[in-house]
């Protein structure tokens, strides 16, 4: 008789130990010795706005940006907003872009418009630029700035154009993707101007492929 009671106590305490293992695996927790200092970024599925003209619709940008944050570990969900010739104050004109920060499904909005080397473009990103940030402040999102470039007969104002992205990033505390800034070094590093397509404006498969780099590791590895 006691050897069936022994017999059933080891069992039971078979049994109990594989459930506990079990619950471990299934929450994902990590012992104390496996646990690190990541930000987990993978754990998560992220929703990305971005905003902008035609030298974000170009190459097909947002697949680039996917295919890019996949390399590195990160999920992310892509939605676009642009048109042609459009600044920032034209999308916040026609509400749309108002209308999907409102969702709050979003965790960046990544906004973009000309050069803006020129006094009334650095106007536009600072002061519209002020009311999509209150906007993304309200609704649980971070704004970023992806900060392009002139046209080649325009080089020299890339300086400004720098200059004028930098600037409207750091005083509505949003993050700066600095794509124009990572151009311009590339170029006077090289003298190779191919990211540039041969309108010399917008942007080669290979520059917007520069540019996808530049996006994913500034909002997600700085």
């Amino acid at each position: 008789m006691n050897r069936v009671i022994i017999v059933f106590i080891g069992l039971c305490i078979v049994c109990i130990s594989c459930s506990s293992t079990h619950i471990t695996q299934e929450s994902g927790i990590k012992s104390s010795d496996q646990q690190d200092d990541s930000h987990n970024i993978s754990n998560k599925e992220y929703n990305l706005l971005f905003v902008g003209n035609s030298l974000t619709y170009s190459n097909n940008l947002l697949r680039l940006v996917t295919q890019e944050a996949k390399r590195k570990g990160i999920v992310i969900t892509t939605t676009m907003l642009t048109k042609p010739n459009y600044a920032i104050v034209d999308h916040w004109r026609d509400k749309e872009v108002q209308r999907l920060i409102k969702t709050k499904k979003y965790d960046f909005v990544i906004i973009q418009q000309g050069p803006s080397s020129q006094a009334d473009g650095r106007a536009m990103l600072l002061n519209s630029g002020k009311e999509y940030s209150n906007l993304c402040d309200a609704n649980g999102t971070k704004l970023a700035y992806f900060m392009v470039w002139p046209s080649r007969i325009y080089y020299h104002t890339f300086d400004g154009v720098i200059k004028n992205y930098t600037d409207a990033a750091t005083k509505n505390k949003a993050i700066l993707c600095p794509v124009g800034k990572v151009w311009k070094q590339h170029f006077d590093k090289t003298n190779d101007f191919s990211y540039y397509s041969p309108d010399q404006f917008h942007p080669s498969l290979s520059g917007s492929r520069a540019a996808a780099k530049v996006i994913v590791e500034s909002l997600f590895l700085k």
